[in-house]
């Protein structure tokens, strides 16, 4: 049976710099500057995130240094106007952060991403207390897996599941990424299902079924 996927535990960062809510603008400035990050988690009490400042954050301050707006932009960017004039984390985050749990799936991160248009999120326990951060990066690291260890997997989990009798004369090969599958089987039906099992493998790019019905190929018992 395929494997769990991986989750953010597996690929986040715990080491997490992180500012309270009452920290000044230079200071969160310095600190970004310092670690080379360009948001940070604002912590409350003992960890409990309450939102997150980044560099977009920042930003209205020199944008806005020189007080010029027109009445029409004034309206439309009212919010941006008050960070201008903000002092602290907590006037300048961006609150309710947007967080992810440890067991999310990566994928479940990555269309958290997607969707929200950040570029990396505050890992939280059920309390909302900081574990980690999770970054685009991170949930890069799987294309990492070398094409070795991405055919043993798709040959342990996939090949030999769905076609147990054919394992040994089904080729599998894989070249940077992209996954390639040859040989004959009894059940087509079964190509398609062969394909998403692939492609849902940790680190596949692409996958390419050349899946073939024959009528020498042995009936296997098919999974369970």
């Amino acid at each position: 049976m395929p494997e769990t996927p991986h989750i953010v535990s597996d690929v986040m960062t715990q080491t997490v710099v992180a500012v309270g809510r009452d920290a000044p603008f230079k200071e969160i400035v310095q600190t970004m500057e310092q670690w080379k990050v360009s948001a940070l988690p604002v912590l409350e009490g003992e960890g409990r995130v309450i939102g997150v400042v980044s560099e977009a954050d920042l930003l209205p301050k020199e944008e806005f240094r020189e007080g010029v707006q027109s009445l029409f932009e004034q309206r439309q960017r009212l919010s941006d106007i008050a960070k201008a004039a903000a002092v602290t984390a907590g006037e300048l985050m961006s609150t309710p952060a947007i967080t992810v749990h440890p067991d999310a799936t990566l994928a479940q991160a990555a269309r958290i991403m997607a969707v929200r248009h950040v570029k990396r999120l505050p890992v939280i326990d059920a309390e909302g207390m900081l574990q980690g951060i999770v970054s685009r990066a991170d949930l890069l690291k799987v294309f990492l897996r070398s094409d070795e260890d991405i055919e043993e997997e798709v040959r342990r989990t996939v090949i030999s599941y769905l076609f147990p009798a054919l394992s040994h004369t089904i080729h599998v090969n894989v070249n940077e990424g992209v996954v390639t599958l040859r040989g004959q089987v009894r059940d087509t039906s079964l190509v398609s299902v062969a394909a998403r099992l692939v492609r849902a493998v940790e680190g596949v790019v692409d996958v390419e079924p050349h899946l073939t019905g024959g009528s020498g190929a042995p009936a296997g018992p098919g999974p369970q």
